[in-house]
């Protein structure tokens, strides 16, 4: 984490200040999907949960991609269906100079720390149209928060992230 980066708290309490609305629950540690249904999160907080890639491209650029948690895309898919030079995954380092936070910890909410806007931002098509809940990590995997689909969608905006977005659903698993 950089200096001036939100902690997990800060963002809960900057979330409040601009009046978004959240319900946060806390539990152990998750990593992936698999572990957070072990934790029952998806039934203490409904809505859609997310999965993200944090991705550097070939010329350099950072990419945050945020999809739905059951989505299984190949990278260079993603990459070719929105016309970006091929991609691979960010080093943990930079994901913590950039975005502050760790592996495991990944998050659109992590948004709130690139002031810079050095982090380009990947979104799923359903989760852009959602109407109902987003769940997301608040910048650390030991709590889990949701947001109404309207309140990410104006969290965005505050954070000046404009995103990219991805017909994630009509992307083949097999288009290499």
């Amino acid at each position: 984490m950089q200096q001036g980066q939100l902690t997990p708290e800060a963002f809960l309490a900057w979330l409040e200040g601009v009046g978004i609305r959240h319900e946060t629950i806390r539990h152990p540690p998750v990593f992936t999907v698999a572990e957070s249904k072990r934790e029952r999160i998806h039934e203490r907080l409904p809505g859609a949960h997310v999965k993200n890639l944090f991705l550097k491209d070939r010329d350099g650029r950072f990419w945050l991609a945020t999809l739905l948690e059951h989505r299984r895309v190949p990278i260079g898919a993603l990459a070719r269906s929105l016309g970006l030079p091929r991609m691979s995954f960010g080093s943990p380092e930079e994901l913590g100079a950039l975005l502050g936070v760790t592996p495991g910890a990944v998050t659109p909410f992590a948004l709130v720390n690139d002031r810079g806007h050095r982090v380009g931002f990947i979104l799923d098509r359903e989760l852009w149209e959602a109407q109902g809940r987003i769940t997301a990590h608040p910048l650390t995997n030991t709590a889990t928060t949701s947001v109404s689909a309207e309140d990410f969608r104006r969290f965005l905006a505050l954070t000046g992230h404009q995103p990219r977005i991805a017909d994630v659903a009509a992307l083949k698993a097999d288009a290499g």
